[in-house]
C-alpha cells in the first residue's frame, strides 16, 4: 500500500494522508468547495500562511518518520516553511524515470548515466537509481544533500553509484563542461527564486536560459532525456515546451500539468508542469 494519499481540496487548502498521518495544508490553486468535509476534522497537524508561517498540532508529530511513495522510501519532517521534505506530486516522474532507465540500460547493456538539479531530497535520484542508473545528485544546500544520502540509505542505496554535490547548479555545470563529463539523462526543478551555495542568486526568468544551455552542452552522444519541472507560477507546459525546443537538439518534446490524485472520487489538484525531450522524430 501507497504511504501517500490526497484526502481532499477545497478554499485553498489541501488534505493529505502521509503514513499513518493526516496534514491539512495551505494550496492556493484549490480555489473550489471541499467535497469531503467530515475527514477534515481528522487531521493531526496544520500549517497555515496567515499572520506568518506557523504550524499547529506540529507537537503531535514526531520529530520525522517515513512513508514509502511510489516504491521509494523517504523521511519526513516538517519544515518551518510548511515543507515535509517531498513533493507528491512528482511521484509519477519518479514511476517514468525508473521505468526509462531500466529500458534504456537494458537497450545500452550499460548503466545510463543520470544528473538530478536542484535534487531536493532525492526521490528522482533514487528512482533512477532503482532503474540501474549511476547518478549525481546536485543540491546549494548541504542540508538537503544530507537529506537524500539518508533517504538513499532507506532503500539501501547507500553503496549505489551516485555523486553527492552541494553546489550552484550554473557553475556546476560549466565545471562538469569543462571537465568533459557528460550525461544521457538530466532532469532539474529550478526554483522560481534560490540562493547557491556561496549566496548567487538564482531568479529563474534570468538564468534559466543559461541553465538549459549549459545543460545542453554536458548532454552525452546518445542522450535518452531531458527532464524539465516548475512550480513557478505562469510557467506553463507550453512554456516549458518552448524553453526545450529552443535550447535542445532536434527531437520529440512532450508536456503536461503535475497532478495532485486520490481516489477517483477526489478531484486532482494542478500543481507545476512539466516537459520532457526526447531524441528522435
Amino acid at each position: 500500500m501507497d504511504d501517500y494519499t490526497l484526502l481532499d481540496s477545497g478554499n485553498g487548502r489541501k488534505l493529505e494522508r502521509f503514513g499513518e498521518y493526516i496534514l491539512d495544508r495551505p494550496c492556493a490553486q484549490a480555489v473550489w468547495e471541499p467535497e469531503k468535509t467530515a475527514e477534515w476534522s481528522q487531521a493531526v497537524a496544520q500549517f497555515s500562511r496567515k499572520d506568518g508561517l506557523q504550524w499547529r498540532g506540529r507537537d503531535q508529530l514526531p520529530e520525522d518518520w517515513q512513508a514509502t511513495v511510489n516504491g521509494v522510501t523517504m523521511k519526513l519532517a516538517t519544515t518551518d516553511f510548511g515543507h515535509l521534505g517531498i513533493f507528491p506530486e512528482t511521484r509519477s516522474i519518479w514511476d517514468w524515470l525508473r521505468e526509462h532507465c531500466t529500458k534504456e540500460t537494458a537497450q545500452r547493456q550499460e548503466p545510463l548515466t543520470f544528473l538530478n538539479l536542484f535534487a531536493y531530497s532525492g526521490g528522482a535520484t533514487l528512482a533512477a537509481a532503482q532503474g540501474g542508473a549511476h547518478c549525481c545528485h546536485v543540491d546549494a544546500s548541504k542540508g538537503m544533500v544530507q537529506w537524500a544520502r539518508e533517504n538513499a540509505a532507506l532503500n539501501q542505496l547507500e553503496d549505489h553509484p551516485v555523486r553527492w554535490i552541494v553546489d550552484d547548479v550554473n557553475k556546476f555545470l560549466q565545471r562538469e563542461e569543462r571537465r568533459g563529463r557528460r550525461y544521457d539523462g538530466i532532469l532539474l526543478d529550478p526554483p522560481s527564486f534560490g540562493r547557491g551555495k556561496g549566496g548567487e542568486l538564482y531568479k529563474i526568468e534570468q538564468a534559466m536560459i543559461e541553465t538549459l544551455e549549459r545543460v545542453n552542452a554536458v548532454l552525452s552522444k546518445q542522450p535518452a532525456f531531458v527532464y524539465l519541472t516548475s512550480h513557478t507560477p505562469g510557467f506553463t507546459p507550453i512554456v516549458l515546451h518552448n524553453l526545450l525546443r529552443q535550447r535542445l537538439p532536434a527531437g520529440r518534446i512532450e508536456h503536461g500539468e503535475m497532478l495532485l490524485t486520490g481516489q477517483p472520487d477526489t478531484a486532482p489538484v494542478p500543481s507545476g508542469t512539466w516537459a520532457r525531450w526526447l531524441p528522435g522524430a
